[in-house]
């Protein structure tokens, strides 16, 4: 007696894409996360995208306690708009992602008082700067200005300094609000 064999057939399921799908993912968060976070930069800084300006920017850190309100104020949009535009691109990504993560820490501080989920609560920050700790360890990826350059850095010795990077430039923000 015959019995019928009930396997399925052997079918290949990876398609020559499959080696950059991560680069793909990569490329969409950074491009997307990095350019929202310019765009807040440069409401700070412009008052581009219906933002306040820079005058009620630097006004709005002074009532949050941070002076000079000018310093902080204009130090805050520049990190974002810059930063952001470090991820966008892919360049010294470790780097942008410190520099992101710093201010997201700040940021947090900032908006402690409502809670987490509250109307103008730290749900927000919090979200950035976990993304921008996971570029800090992930890298660009293969579509990036960092690719394949002698700069290129990612891992976990890189994710790490960067955000041991931002949590000192982030303590050290908020020792001079506290202080100033």
């Amino acid at each position: 007696m015959t019995t019928k064999s009930t396997a399925l057939p052997d079918i290949k399921t990876t398609s020559s894409l499959d080696g950059v799908s991560s680069d793909i993912g990569l490329l969409i968060a950074r491009v997307v996360f990095g350019g929202l976070l310019a765009a807040h930069g440069a409401q700070k800084l412009f008052g581009w995208f219906s933002g306040y300006g820079l005058e009620a920017t630097q006004a709005s850190f002074e009532q949050m306690g941070y002076n000079p309100g000018a310093l902080f104020g204009t130090l805050a949009g520049l990190t974002e708009l810059v930063g952001g535009l470090m991820l966008v691109a892919g360049v010294l990504t470790p780097l942008a992602a410190a520099i992101v993560l710093g201010t997201m820490l700040n940021a947090i501080n900032a908006t402690w008082g409502p809670g987490l989920f509250g109307q103008g609560g730290w749900e927000m920050p919090l979200l950035f700067g976990a993304v921008a700790a996971t570029l800090a360890f992930t890298g660009s990826g293969k579509f990036s200005v960092d690719a394949g350059r002698p700069w290129e850095r990612n891992g976990f010795v890189w994710g790490a300094g960067a955000v041991v990077l931002a949590v000192v430039t982030g303590i050290f923000t908020l020792i001079l609000k506290w202080v100033l």
